[in-house]
């Protein structure tokens, strides 16, 4: 059964206070019905809640992994103290620094309170708590050990959230290094270049074949730029499209990034580690090996890492040992492999692979810091050739000018 999501909305009210003061305010919520509760919940008697148009309204602040990842830690922490659950959350709801990270708690615990298990209340937010989420806090709470593997869960988001980061960093390093050469170029190219070709117009003799080119160049840039924008922005949505509705294409792009120099190692390490890294938290938590596999698989992050994970569940469902699916792959690295031996042999399989997690959590964060160093001088060297070939193409006609006189 399919479960619907609760959207945020805010509200503009008036209402009594227990003194008898007629009072006016703002409220975020999924409801004006969970509005009025939650104002009487604070001695306001509610006359009139509206909803505020989307138009004028507040824009909200985006809820983030990380976020969620805090929110995680905070409630670990508190139902390890002793604090009741509802309690925990509504303490969560209310000091957390994202007010629509609150509000959302805020609806988790006021589902809590309507009967629904704290499992069924987050799987009312899909798009912030996943599957993985969903299955191991439902496992929990089956088991009467939610505390400890709200901790795990904890550990898990937190250590998953600082490998994206560590990824996003070396892939937007390399995008910021040639968003800034094109805007440069192009400025170069557009209010610049012209400038140097009048003062050419007076030199009556023939010009170098490079600055002809560079002055073409210009000359299309200046007639046309709205051409060059609107296949930049067209290229960017087919781009988008082609990779949310092609799997082929997200197969193929996948297996190129995975190939490219540096970038395509921080990748491969990075998958690596995020199998490792849900495999020991899913095991840890007593869910059974092949079931966990679908999470694994989806947490992935790499096509390529979700279709061979898929195909080593099915070979695990008829009893084949998880390292020989893994050798048999191809992907895996044979000391990654070797562990989940060891720890296959041992019983200590989500012992090793948190093992195996850490490794290549480091080894991504060395390879981070190493394409940081590698990437100050390139940007140097993009920026040099492109200015400086634009500077020297208009210079060439001077120095030529100056050899003749």
């Amino acid at each position: 059964m399919a479960i619907a999501v609760v959207k945020e909305h805010t509200f503009s009210w008036e209402g009594v206070d227990r003194k008898g003061s007629r009072i006016k305010g703002q409220s975020d919520g999924p409801s004006e019905h969970f509005i009025k509760i939650q104002l009487r919940k604070q001695g306001i008697n509610p006359i009139r809640v509206r909803k505020q148009s989307s138009l004028f309204g507040k824009r909200k602040k985006p809820i983030k992994g990380q976020d969620i990842a805090i929110f995680s830690r905070q409630l670990a922490t508190m139902m390890s103290a002793g604090v009741p659950l509802v309690q925990a959350l509504e303490i969560v709801g209310r000091g957390h620094a994202n007010p629509s990270m609150g509000e959302m708690v805020l609806a988790i615990k006021a589902s809590i309170e309507g009967g629904s298990s704290l499992a069924e209340s987050l799987a009312k937010f899909p798009r912030y708590f996943d599957d993985l989420f969903v299955n191991l806090v439902d496992a929990g709470e089956r088991s009467g050990a939610l505390e400890t593997l709200l901790d795990k869960i904890a550990t898990y988001k937190e250590k998953t959230e600082s490998l994206k980061k560590k990824v996003k960093k070396a892939l937007t390093y390399p995008t910021a290094v040639l968003v800034v050469a094109f805007i440069v170029t192009g400025i170069l190219l557009y209010f610049v270049i012209p400038q140097f070709e009048q003062l050419f117009v007076g030199f009556g003799a023939d010009l170098p074949a490079f600055t002809k080119m560079v002055i073409a160049l210009s000359a299309f840039v200046q007639a046309d730029w709205w051409i060059i924008i609107g296949a930049l922005v067209a290229g960017f949505f087919a781009f988008r499209e082609a990779h949310i509705r092609s799997p082929r294409f997200r197969r193929f792009l996948d297996r190129v990034m995975l190939k490219l120099p540096v970038v395509g190692d921080i990748l491969y390490k990075s998958a690596v580690a995020r199998f490792a890294r849900t495999l020991s938290t899913m095991f840890a938590a007593g869910v059974p090996l092949v079931e966990a596999m679908d999470s694994v698989a989806r947490a992935a992050g790499n096509i390529i890492f979700t279709e061979a994970i898929m195909t080593m569940r099915d070979q695990v469902a008829t009893g084949t040992q998880l390292q020989l699916t893994m050798q048999q792959t191809g992907l895996f690295p044979s000391m990654a492999v070797q562990m989940v031996a060891i720890g296959e042999e041992s019983g200590s399989l989500d012992h090793m692979c948190a093992k195996v997690a850490e490794f290549y959590e480091e080894e991504v964060d060395a390879l981070v810091d190493n394409l940081t160093a590698l990437l100050e001088p390139m940007i140097m060297v993009v920026l040099g050739v492109l200015v400086g070939g634009l500077v020297v193409a208009m210079y060439l006609p001077i120095f030529k000018l100056g050899q003749a006189i």
